[in-house]
């Protein structure tokens, strides 16, 4: 049997590709191991979303010189967004790898590695948008085999983006979006919950803009899962708050199983500067919606991703983003500091703001966060949370890991628990952002058939 290394930088859209990939992989007879040293393919799957993980990438191919060395016959794949982006550049820059393809191909992927056991070093970052965009781009012969991580699946409903968000490298990396039919996504969801997956996330990389016709958008497939499958949670991710509607909060509000919780990028609280990022909305529509969200839906948790450092963004500026997270009180917050992205009408703007007023920035946003949250910790000492347990803990006999419902990671002791059970947790302390819960009692045992042991 032959041996493959996967390593995946990026979103929870790349994680679900590596799936893919190695169960395709699978089908031709490599087995996954954990160490680039024992593989005889070594399967990169990039991001661009940022610089920072681009560079991971190239550093990584270094990494990988000196084994390529002592094993000429190791094949290097390059994919993902890095790959979509540089194309053939990669094969130029990077002698050691073999194969490169884009985020649209991976499917493609048996009879690439036949083209270079041929001698061929291989490139295809081509794709095609049907007209109308609405495609079952999973064939279904794959559909059972998604990506699950014990109770969960991740369920791909859409990909691309058709927005233009002068930052963001995505639509040029991901392309425009296409939408799956409802009924191949509902035909994977039923296979998944037939399994025993009992949570289940919707992705796109712009998730709540899903349609398919005119009279079939985003709700109404939330609530078509909600309502035809034995799931306990439903998450979803991204949504873009330009897309977002009161119908979609009131839904969540109705449906237990809709988690209660959001994640809402929001990238700056100044008018200005989402104007220049082209948000195509403006903080008082985030902050209604938001309000809104927090009136129908009592307890929901809110997080979201900024930029600081964004060209022009003034002290001014930043400090609209504080007030706004001082506002809304994030339960998370994904800090990032501006850096720019090939193509994009950002970098026609400059990287006028110096490194060091960027992680000036960046750390008081944090310390900010950090009290944010520590005073929603202490809150919630004393409540009953519902917990759905994901692991053992790695490092405590007869201690659990889980989430809770809007999303915040918990430690409990208990003994005798499945991965799956969904258990009652009183909350009594918190350490970082992990809280502590003492076992109340089981409300729903795991369908799934195999115990963790501690």
């Amino acid at each position: 049997m032959k041996k493959v290394y996967i390593k995946t930088f990026g979103c929870q859209m790349n994680e679900h590709d590596s799936a893919r990939i190695s169960s395709i992989l699978a089908s031709i007879g490599y087995l996954p191991v954990d160490t680039p040293e024992l593989a005889d393919l070594v399967v990169i799957n990039t991001c661009s979303v940022r610089e920072n993980p681009e560079n991971k990438v190239y550093s990584l191919l270094g990494k990988l010189r000196p084994i390529k060395r002592k094993k000429p016959e190791l094949v290097v794949a390059v994919c993902g967004c890095v790959a979509q982006q540089e194309g053939e550049r990669i094969l130029e820059r990077e002698p050691i790898v073999d194969l490169v393809f884009g985020p649209d191909r991976y499917f493609n992927l048996p009879e690439f590695l036949s083209r270079v056991e041929s001698g061929e070093r291989v490139c295809d970052t081509s794709r095609v948008y049907p007209k109308p965009p609405i495609e079952d781009f999973i064939p279904d012969e794959w559909i059972e085999k998604g990506h699950r991580e014990g109770i969960k699946a991740y369920i791909v409903i859409s990909k691309g983006c058709n927005n233009r968000c002068s930052f963001c490298i995505v639509p040029r990396t991901r392309g425009k979006e296409v939408y799956r039919t409802p009924q191949s996504i509902l035909k994977e969801i039923e296979i998944v919950v037939s399994e025993g997956i009992r949570e289940v996330w919707l992705l796109g990389q712009n998730v709540n803009s899903y349609r398919c016709g005119e009279d079939y958008g985003f709700a109404n497939l939330l609530s078509d899962v909600s309502n035809n499958f034995d799931i306990w949670r439903i998450r979803f991710t991204s949504p873009h708050p330009k897309d977002w509607t009161y119908e979609l909060t009131d839904l969540i509000s109705e449906r237990k199983n809709i988690a209660k919780h959001i994640h809402m990028p929001l990238q700056s609280g100044s008018n200005k500067i989402l104007k220049l990022m082209r948000r195509g909305h403006t903080i008082e529509r985030y902050l209604d919606q938001i309000e809104y969200m927090k009136k129908r839906i009592p307890g929901i948790e809110v997080s979201t991703d900024i930029i600081v450092g964004f060209p022009g963004e003034t002290e001014e500026d930043y400090e609209e983003t504080l007030k706004v997270v001082k506002e809304v009180k994030f339960s998370q917050i994904y800090p990032f500091k501006y850096s720019p992205r090939p193509g994009t009408y950002a970098e026609k703007l400059g990287d006028d703001v110096p490194r060091e007023v960027k992680e000036e920035r960046l750390a008081r946003l944090i310390c900010l966060q950090e009290e944010i949250n520590a005073e929603t910790m202490r809150r919630l000492i004393g409540t009953e949370q519902e917990v759905l347990i994901e692991e053992p803990h790695h490092k405590k006999e007869s201690y659990w890991n889980g989430r809770t419902n809007s999303y915040r990671p918990i430690t409990i002791k208990a003994k005798d628990l499945f991965i799956g059970d969904l258990v009652l947790t009183k909350v009594v302390g918190f350490n970082g952002h992990w809280l502590e819960g003492e076992f109340v009692n089981i409300i729903e045992k795991s369908p799934l058939q195999y115990k963790c042991v501690t």
